[in-house]
């Protein structure tokens, strides 16, 4: 599985807007954040710029019916939400993802390099002497006249010597000055660039990576394809992606809006005898209508513009689990309640006409979950939940050789496999009054058992299989345990397993009364009940290779 390992929260407390940003890098997770925040300031500010209030009682009715056409579209718009994603292609451009940003403060000017008077030549005529008639008869007159002269061109030489010296010191001092202010200019730059290069670098790492189907790169594809697809500021625009490349499905936790994000304004009249705007706001009943059908649009709007975008064909089949965050308004606690979840396989929703459906009712043939009361956060159970919580299993293959003792479920003998499950069946059933049957073992590296609960409510029979094995579970065996489930007459079936299901078996699971237990989840009841493992499927592969050899 591909998940994120960073976050952070981002508000707008003017614009109403909430939004949780989250990757694998911590920088441009935070350039990510900066920038959000950054457009928000820029709309609030538009937003807050003063206009003309209008001032005769036809500009005040003129206002009120814009403010009402306003309110209108702003309802046509989340009653569209599905259409609007159908106008569009998800598919993504790299290069117009890319953040060409550039740093605009100009580089401080280098000073000049000194000009430096020109240098006394003795030559000069300044220096020449004047010999009258006596000096030319005496040496000793020229010989004075001569060394006058030479005094004279000395104390110039001195003179452009010192303003020289002093023109060189101060451009030495002019060039620190200059080396102090590139050196802040140079860090000032590589702070703004930061944010685009960390950016553009996980793009082009995503771009190459996507078309070989690398894990990462699919789900940060697919985190691109969310990122682009616009929504109001109001909505939170947060997920979280699971990508597992065994059995091509991608799981994604969409936050859902709260019911409180909607517009509710229906209205706006200028009453002339007031002379005062009158607001009238949708009834509550009928913001939930609206809400109601709004999860399902958004639920799947998204299948749609993952499926749509998947142009390197990585992903078989999506689950889809909407969440919404909230406070218990009368304990002030913290909500998160998963109010929809749904699940199909990109040959199922190939076959539908978006254009055409009715959200609600192409939900449902999807045989997707979801709140009869989704205003009310009436929870739903979700049809697969998230592996990453064990880090155990998302890491197994760096941890071949661990030394704390836990055991290699994939790759234990049959029989070993077989009495560790039965012992953690048997403590986690008989601490509930129930009694653990074991049928037989089959020696296909699976294990039987039956459950009697004896509770006169939530009691019965329930069947449990457990497969070890080192691919995805198919169809097959979840048949199978249905057949015996109604063979039995049974209440339940329960298939544990060490890997994964394929789409196709989670797909014929839904609206049975079978529940599918993966790798991971094995992992963590194992945990519960103070048994450390682990799952490392390529080491079981290479042991079985070297068994058969």
């Amino acid at each position: 599985m591909s998940g994120n390992s960073y976050w952070i929260d981002v508000r707008h407390d003017g614009l109403r807007a909430w939004r949780r940003i989250s990757g694998r890098n911590p920088d441009l997770v935070r350039a990510r954040a900066s920038a959000q925040l950054t457009a928000w300031d820029e709309k609030w500010s538009r937003m807050q710029e003063k206009t003309d209030e209008p001032q005769s009682r036809e500009e005040k009715k003129a206002y009120a019916l814009q403010l009402t056409r306003m309110a209108a579209e702003a309802l046509t718009a989340i009653e569209n939400t599905l259409a609007h994603s159908l106008e569009r292609s998800p598919v993504q451009d790299w290069e117009q993802l890319k953040d060409k940003s550039q740093f605009e403060k100009p580089k401080p000017a280098a000073p000049a390099l000194p000009k430096y008077p020109s240098a006394p030549v003795r030559s000069d005529k300044k220096y020449d002497i004047q010999l009258s008639f006596w000096d030319k008869r005496s040496k000793a007159r020229r010989d004075a006249k001569e060394a006058a002269a030479h005094d004279v061109f000395n104390r110039d030489y001195r003179l452009w010597e010192f303003a020289k010296e002093r023109m060189d010191e101060e451009y030495e001092w002019a060039m620190g000055a200059y080396a102090d202010k590139m050196k802040a200019w140079e860090a000032e730059k590589t702070a703004f660039l930061a944010g685009p290069l960390a950016l553009n670098a996980e793009i082009e790492a995503t771009r190459n990576g996507y078309p070989a189907k690398l894990p990462e790169a699919v789900a940060d594809y697919c985190d691109l394809v969310l990122t682009a697809s616009e929504y109001p500021d109001s909505f939170p625009k947060s997920w979280q992606l699971e990508y597992n490349p065994n059995t091509r499905l991608l799981l994604v936790q969409y936050s859902l809006p709260n019911i409180d994000a909607l517009p509710k304004l229906k209205e706006v009249k200028y009453v002339v005898s007031r002379d005062e705007f009158a607001e009238t706001n949708l009834s509550n009943a009928a913001l939930g209508k609206i809400y109601d059908v709004l999860i399902h649009q958004i639920v799947l709007r998204t299948l749609h513009e993952l499926f749509e975008a998947d142009v390197a064909g990585a992903i078989d089949a999506i689950v889809c689990n909407g969440w919404v965050h909230s406070e218990d308004k009368a304990t002030g606690q913290a909500i998160n309640a998963c109010i929809a979840s749904v699940q199909a396989t990109k040959q199922q929703f190939a076959a539908i006409d978006l254009a055409q459906v009715t959200p609600k009712a192409c939900f449902k043939k999807l045989k997707g979950l979801a709140s009869k009361k989704p205003a009310a956060l009436v929870p739903v159970r979700p049809l697969l939940q998230p592996e990453t919580s064990d880090a155990r299993f998302a890491l197994s293959h760096l941890e071949a050789d661990r030394p704390d003792g836990s055991v290699n479920l994939a790759a234990m003998e049959a029989e070993d496999f077989e009495q560790l499950i039965l012992k953690m069946l048997e403590q986690e059933f008989n601490s509930g009054g129930s009694e653990v049957t074991i049928t037989q073992a089959t020696h296909d590296d699976g294990v039987d058992a039956i459950v009697f609960d004896p509770d006169s409510l939530r009691g019965g029979k329930i069947m449990i299989q457990v497969k070890r094995d080192t691919n995805p579970i198919g169809i097959g065996w979840v048949r199978d345990l249905y057949r015996t489930v109604i063979d039995e007459g049974a209440n339940k079936g329960i298939l544990m397993t060490t890997v994964d299901f394929d789409p196709d078996a989670c797909e014929f699971a839904k609206n049975k009364p079978l529940t599918l237990v993966s790798g991971s989840s094995l992992l963590q009841l194992l945990e519960k009940h103070g048994r450390r493992a682990r799952i490392d499927l390529r080491e079981a592969k290479r042991a079985l290779q070297d068994a058969a050899k």
